[in-house]
C-alpha cells in the first residue's frame, strides 16, 4: 500500500512539473523566437530554426536610426506613465470615499463604475472621437491619456476599493483622533499599506496603455504623436516577402524588454496586490 501511494504521489508530481514546462515553453516560446528572428537577416529570416544561427544586431540598429520610431518610444513611456499617475490618483481617492465614506447608493455607484469595463472599444470609438475632436486634443499624447484613463479607472477603483476595505478601521479611527484630515489619512496613513494593490494596478494599467493599438491608430494622425504599437505597424510594405520582418522583430523585442524588467522587479509586489483581500484571517 505504502509503494502503491509513493508511486502515485511521485506521478502526480512529475505530471504537476511537465504540465508547469509546457505553460512556461507556451508563454515564452513567441518572445525567444521573436528574439531569433530580429538576430537573422537575409534569407535566414525564412529559415526556421530554435537556436540561434547568427548574432546580427543590424536589425536594431536599423530600428534605432529610423527617423521616427526613437521619437514613438518616448511618446508611448509619457503617455503610459501620465496615464498611470492620473488613474491612480483618482482611484485611490474614490477608492476612499467608496470604501471608508457611508452614503446612499454607494454599491451602484461601484457596480456602474465596474460595468464601464465591460464596453468594448470599437463601441464606443466614434463618441470618444467626437468628445476628444471636441476637447481640441486630437493628433496629440492628451488624446491618448484621455481614452486610456477612462478605460483604466474600472479596475484600479474596483482593486483599490476592495483592498483599502480590508484595512483595519481602527487605524483610521486612531488618525481622526489625532486630527488628521481625509486627505492627510490617504496620504500619510493608507498610502504606505497599499504599495502592493498601487503596483500591481499600476503596472497592469502601464501594461495596457504601452500594448493599446486601436485609439492610438484612431487618436493620432503624424508619426510625432504616434505610440510604438502604431509605428510597429506601420513598418509593414507590400507583400510578404517584402515586409521587414527582422526590423519589426527587433522592434517588437524593443517595446517588450521594459515590461518584461517591470514584472520581473515587482513580481512579489504584484503577488501581494492580487491575493490581498482574497484570505480574512
Amino acid at each position: 500500500m505504502t509503494a502503491t501511494f509513493d508511486l502515485w504521489k511521485f506521478t502526480k508530481s512529475v505530471l504537476f512539473y511537465a504540465l508547469v514546462v509546457f505553460i512556461v515553453v507556451v508563454s515564452v516560446f513567441p518572445f525567444y523566437y521573436a528574439i531569433l528572428t530580429s538576430l537573422k537577416s537575409g534569407t535566414d529570416l525564412f529559415r526556421i530554426t530554435y537556436w540561434p544561427t547568427s548574432f546580427d544586431l543590424g536589425n536594431y540598429a536599423s530600428v534605432l536610426n529610423q527617423g521616427s520610431f526613437p521619437r514613438n518610444l518616448l511618446n508611448s513611456v509619457f503617455v503610459s506613465a501620465v496615464t498611470v499617475i492620473g488613474a491612480l490618483f483618482i482611484a485611490v481617492t474614490a477608492s476612499f470615499a467608496l470604501s471608508r465614506v457611508r452614503f446612499r447608493g454607494r454599491g451602484l455607484l461601484l457596480m456602474t463604475i465596474l460595468a464601464v469595463s465591460m464596453f468594448p472599444q470599437m463601441a464606443v470609438l466614434a463618441g470618444l472621437f467626437e468628445v476628444i475632436r471636441a476637447l481640441g486634443i486630437y493628433n496629440t499624447p492628451w488624446a491618448l491619456i484621455f481614452s486610456y484613463t477612462i478605460f483604466t479607472l474600472p479596475f484600479t477603483v474596483w482593486v483599490l476599493t476592495t483592498f483599502m476595505r480590508e484595512l483595519p478601521v481602527e487605524i483610521e479611527e486612531a488618525a481622526i483622533v489625532d486630527g488628521a484630515s481625509p486627505w492627510v489619512i490617504i496620504t500619510r496613513v493608507f498610502l504606505p499599506l497599499m504599495w502592493p494593490a498601487l503596483v500591481t494596478t499600476g503596472l497592469l494599467a502601464f501594461i495596457a496603455a504601452w500594448n493599446e493599438f486601436l485609439f492610438a491608430l484612431t487618436f493620432t494622425s503624424s508619426n510625432d504623436t504616434r505610440t510604438v504599437p502604431v509605428a510597429i505597424a506601420l513598418l509593414s510594405g507590400g507583400s510578404q516577402f517584402e515586409i521587414p520582418w527582422g526590423i519589426i522583430m527587433a522592434a517588437s523585442v524593443i517595446v517588450t524588454v521594459p515590461l518584461v524588467v517591470l514584472v520581473l522587479i515587482f513580481q512579489r509586489k504584484i503577488v501581494s496586490g492580487l491575493t490581498a483581500g482574497g484570505v480574512k484571517g
